[in-house]
């Protein structure tokens, strides 16, 4: 009689437990809706006039060109060649020589090249 109690196999997992059915909340119906507010017209809005063309750095300029590929580097290295205004391979851009331009050059100096520093 001891065999026959041993014979069913342990799975280690217990009875899924039926749930038992929420009851359902009964829906509340509205009551008479209260008289909608007239929508005033909004006004035409104007038409923004075209965006100015870049102005032309004054002063000292720097040339960048980008010559590293921001693949696999940190996320703030990516961030400050996009301040730049380089995001792709062998573009060339030339900016303001600020020191905060500076700055940013320093910060991904492996990844760009100074071409030409007026």
């Amino acid at each position: 009689m001891a065999e026959e109690k041993d014979t069913k196999k342990k799975t280690g997992s217990k009875p899924a437990a039926k749930k038992a059915a929420a009851p359902k909340k009964p829906v509340a119906k509205k009551e008479a809706a209260a008289p909608k507010k007239p929508v005033a017209k909004k006004a035409p809005v104007a038409k923004k006039a075209a965006p100015a063309k870049a102005k032309k750095p004054a002063g000292n300029t720097v040339v960048v060109r980008q010559i590293g590929s921001p693949i696999g580097r940190q996320p703030v290295q990516r961030k400050i060649l996009i301040g730049l205004g380089l995001n792709k391979m062998h573009r060339t851009r030339e900016l303001e020589d600020t020191p905060a331009v500076r700055g940013m050059i320093n910060k991904v100096r492996h990844l760009v090249k100074i071409e030409n520093a007026a």
